[in-house]
């Protein structure tokens, strides 16, 4: 079982040639993966999409440097086949109709459950699993953590365009991947024991195969006795990608300490607030709904941030604060690559999703 508060991260990154468009290179990068670090990489659905897994970290300072290591291993063994890799939640111009599926068992269920909408999910995001000694817990915190779900995806979105066009949304790939059956927010669990029954009769069903077929924006992890926030995009910045385990390891550590268990919401607040942080600004008004009370996106980020403050400094990284404001300040990553192509169009957003990922904090 896992210990308290750990962290591990998996990142899904887009691989690219010198113009910024995909490349199926997912078998490359396996088969020339120094034998040590085999079981920090994997497939994802398709073969020009590539996924890092950390090891299992106790703070947040090792988790990023292997975070980096993870990063600069990908991009040196791409460069040595003239291929790159870069960061989006979706890419900006690649046709879903044009990608290959991985040829596994678990890919191939997929494809065969979804048939058409299985090859509309080009998306990248980042996948954070903080840990808990107690299973139950993993229930009642993840009733909780759903009021912070909205303000996560807000200050994460980067994914405006999809197969060339602009959406209209800071984050696309919430709407692609959720196209996807069991990706929605969860409902409330009473126990984990419901949530072992849930999956059984899913299985029985034949509704899926194994539990990791929920794909929820947060799940209590079945086998990594984590809880899983799977709601962001992935970032090109090293900085927001710690301020998003920062978080969110401080969340759970808030609401353990606090006894914040099992709090109930309205659904449709939930997913009210979900669908402005994909589509809106920080100016946007959603509901509280941990008191019905009418706030600002910027205002309910900022009242997830005082609610783990102590969290965060008790970790030692109250400095996260400071990328939080940066972004309330000058906007997502979604922002910047809006802004580069109203400058210069897709040409040039392509090969700046490249050249500036961080590999280094």
């Amino acid at each position: 079982m896992s210990n308290n508060y750990t962290i591990g991260v998996e990142e899904e990154y887009m691989l690219c040639d010198n113009t910024g468009d995909l490349i199926n290179k997912a078998n490359f990068l396996m088969d020339n993966i120094d034998d040590n670090l085999k079981d920090r990489f994997s497939y994802e659905l398709i073969l020009s999409e590539f996924e890092s897994n950390t090891s299992i970290n106790d703070n947040l300072s090792d988790c990023m440097k292997e975070i980096s290591l993870l990063r600069n291993t990908v991009k040196n063994i791409a460069l040595s086949d003239n291929f790159r890799i870069g960061i989006s939640g979706t890419h900006p111009t690649a046709r879903t109709d044009n990608q290959t599926f991985v040829e596994n068992d678990s890919y191939n269920w997929v494809s065969d459950e979804l048939k058409y909408y299985a090859t509309k999910n080009i998306t990248f995001s980042i996948h954070v699993h903080i840990g808990l000694d107690d299973k139950d817990k993993l229930i009642k915190v993840t009733n909780t953590l759903r009021r912070w779900i909205a303000p996560l995806l807000a200050l994460s979105a980067n994914s405006p365009f999809f197969e060339g066009q602009d959406t209209g949304m800071l984050s696309s790939r919430t709407f692609q991947f959720g196209l996807f059956p069991r990706t929605e927010i969860p409902s409330f669990l009473k126990s984990y024991k419901d949530y072992e029954d849930l999956i059984d009769k899913y299985i029985k069903t034949e509704t899926i195969s194994k539990p990791r077929q929920i794909w929820w924006k947060i799940r209590p992890h079945y086998e990594f006795n984590t809880i899983e926030f799977r709601v962001c995009d992935v970032q090109r910045s090293l900085k927001n990608t710690q301020m998003i385990i920062g978080i969110v390891q401080s969340l759970v550590r808030t609401i353990v300490k606090n006894n914040d268990y099992d709090f109930d919401y309205c659904y449709e607040h939930l997913t009210d607030a979900l669908w402005k942080a994909s589509a809106k600004d920080f100016s946007t008004n959603i509901i509280d709904p941990y008191n019905n009370k009418i706030v600002s996106m910027k205002e309910m980020i900022n009242t997830m941030i005082l609610y783990c403050k102590d969290s965060l400094e008790y970790f030692g990284n109250s400095h996260i604060i400071n990328t939080v404001n940066e972004i309330l300040k000058n906007g997502t990553e979604a922002n910047m690559q809006l802004s580069i192509y109203n400058k210069h169009g897709f040409k040039k957003l392509k090969k700046y999703l490249m050249s500036t990922v961080e590999y280094n904090l």
